[in-house]
């Protein structure tokens, strides 16, 4: 991990809305770690940042030439990714980025492209890699615990569904909120995930609809040997935010289930209670984010540790692409391959 007893990782912050204040908390969190510069052109986003690191509010030009600055976290609306990504390339500083690359898969290659060519290392923001539990789920199956594995299912659900203009701009389900679960999909299966069967509706909100998006889907993907993954996603779930998941063997099972407050439970004449489900993302997964700024860190400072690369984004990407297709069309779908991308 970081090395500590070195002067700390300068990092810049393109970015302060949700995700971009997220990241700076567990940079603040992370020793070895300094953010010195945010850059947003909504100045109150950017001033609660400042707030709480101490980064000095730039232009994002600024930021990029300056010297100083190490490595820079891409924060932004998606559509800004892939240029940001070719300018922080440019500058030549390690690349953050948070997914997808772009809502446009022939872009997301230009970026990740741009990053080879001058040898800058592009992380890619899928968190729930660094999640404690669900890298034991990756531990226990290359141990070989459960055998090999043959059916995965992963459940993801939010407790109420993002601002109706977020929603027109995200480039809808699958590339926005399901490409958690594909990323997480071809973690666990351990091979290309080749084709894409989907279904959806908009059930929580007919604004959704109305969008042209989503808000209830279901997807099973098929790997190149056949092993299968059922994903479920809703953008409601009135008990909190729910992410679990499974992953059956040939000599057993594993599963990662919801963690709360304390393990305590509750019985009386009216049931069994339990404590609640965490609110949202933000609170669900606080240490997999502080881990995974640890491992950018790591990597700005030339260290060898595994992440998820643009290689990565780009295969997640590949099939949302084919999960929307499949979604408009009803058929099962072939997965795009990208650049060599298992």
């Amino acid at each position: 991990m970081t090395d500590v007893t070195a002067d700390p990782v300068r990092l810049g912050l393109l970015g302060a809305g949700r995700i971009g204040q997220t990241h700076a908390r567990s940079i603040a969190a992370t020793e070895g770690a300094r953010l010195v510069a945010v850059a947003d052109p909504v100045e109150a986003a950017a001033a609660a940042v400042v707030r709480m690191t101490g980064a000095h509010a730039v232009a994002a030009e600024e930021l990029l030439n300056d010297p100083a600055i190490e490595g820079v976290l891409i924060a932004t609306p998606t559509d800004l990714h892939a240029d940001l990504v070719e300018r922080a390339a440019d500058a030549g500083k390690a690349i953050f980025c948070e997914k997808p690359l772009d809502l446009d898969l022939s872009r997301a290659q230009q970026g990740v492209a741009a990053a080879a060519r001058r040898g800058v290392p592009l992380m890619i923001g899928f968190n729930r890699r660094f999640d404690p539990s669900f890298r034991r789920l990756r531990e226990e199956i290359d141990a070989g615990r459960i055998g090999g594995v043959e059916l995965v299912q992963i459940t993801s659900r939010d407790p109420a569904p993002p601002p109706l203009a977020y929603i027109q701009r995200s480039g809808g389900l699958f590339r926005d909120m399901m490409i958690h679960d594909l990323d997480m999909a071809r973690f666990l299966v351990g091979e290309p995930i080749v084709e894409v069967s989907a279904t959806g509706s908009a059930l929580v909100d007919e604004a959704i609809g109305d969008a042209g998006d989503i808000d209830t889907a279901v997807a099973v993907l098929r790997s190149s040997s056949g092993r299968l993954c059922v994903i479920s996603n809703s953008r409601r779930a009135v008990y909190g935010y729910d992410q679990r998941i499974e992953v059956h063997g040939s000599a057993g099972m594993l599963s990662a289930g919801n963690p709360v407050a304390t393990t305590v439970t509750r019985a009386d004449n009216s049931g069994f209670a339990t404590d609640p489900l965490n609110d949202f993302f933000m609170e669900r997964y606080a240490d997999a984010y502080r881990l995974e700024m640890a491992a950018f860190c790591t990597v700005v400072r030339g260290g060898n540790v595994p992440y998820p690369n643009g290689r990565d984004g780009l295969a997640a990407l590949a099939i949302a692409d084919a999960a929307s297709e499949s979604l408009a069309t009803g058929h099962t779908v072939a997965v795009r391959r990208v650049d060599g991308t298992p």
